[in-house]
């Protein structure tokens, strides 16, 4: 891959408690990109019409796009997607911070949460390798609690994204929250998160998807942060 992506989709299937990895080919890169356009595929092929926002069959969707952890300004961001328990219908939003550069450098450009736990989990992903914890501990915590707790756990370099208290009530406007203090505060995305008892999804990743002209990138960086208006 030479789009700054990594060319790998994570999939975790919360029911079953497992994962698999899609890997489109850089055409469908192309076309798609990431963040909602990623989003938007997904759901449109993979949703049944008719399926309950806050049910078993709707899929809940966390990604990055190619400049997303680059070196441009405002490239932080990444978006998240399901069908929208607000509105019944498409739902997305986006959030700044670094989890979503984290999320590539833990090495997958998006993740795909299917299904349900039967209790409180979180999903930790580390330099590529992936696992389903237990969260009973933190569910019903504060943001700032479980930010801390999880990084204590996995360590400072981590990176933390979850559903709050709201979102686990199912308040169908409940926002998913980055770092804290970065929001997703459109379409309910946050009740989705907690429908499914996904309390967080932790990142931590050393390596960047290598660009096929960093120099370029840098230059281009360096004129964007001269002359676009701040």
């Amino acid at each position: 891959m030479s789009l700054g992506i990594n060319g790998k989709i994570l999939r975790v299937n919360l029911t079953q408690g497992t994962h698999a990895i899609d890997r489109p080919d850089e055409a469908w890169y192309r076309m798609y990109h990431g963040g909602r356009g990623l989003i938007a595929y997904y759901l449109y092929k993979e949703l049944k019409p008719g399926i309950d926002p806050l049910g078993l069959d709707n899929k809940l969707i966390f990604a990055a796009g190619p400049l997303t952890g680059e070196p441009f300004g405002g490239a932080g961001r990444n978006s998240v997607g399901a069908k929208s328990p607000l509105t019944g219908a498409y739902g997305d939003g986006e959030a700044g911070g670094f989890w979503g550069s984290f999320l590539k450098r833990a090495g997958y450009d998006a993740v795909i949460v299917e299904g349900q736990a039967e209790k409180p989990v979180y999903i930790a992903i580390e330099d590529g390798q992936v696992a389903i914890h237990d969260a009973s501990d933190i569910w019903g915590k504060d943001t700032a609690y479980v930010d801390e707790y999880l990084k204590a756990k996995h360590g400072r370099g981590a990176k933390v994204c979850q559903c709050g208290i709201a979102g686990e009530n199912l308040v169908r406007y409940a926002t998913v929250v980055n770092d804290i203090n970065r929001m997703v505060g459109r379409t309910g995305m946050g009740a989705v998160m907690g429908s499914k008892k996904l309390k967080a999804i932790v990142v931590k990743g050393k390596q960047m998807p290598k660009m096929s002209n960093p120099q370029r990138v840098k230059e281009l960086a360096a004129w964007m942060g001269k002359n676009m208006p701040s």
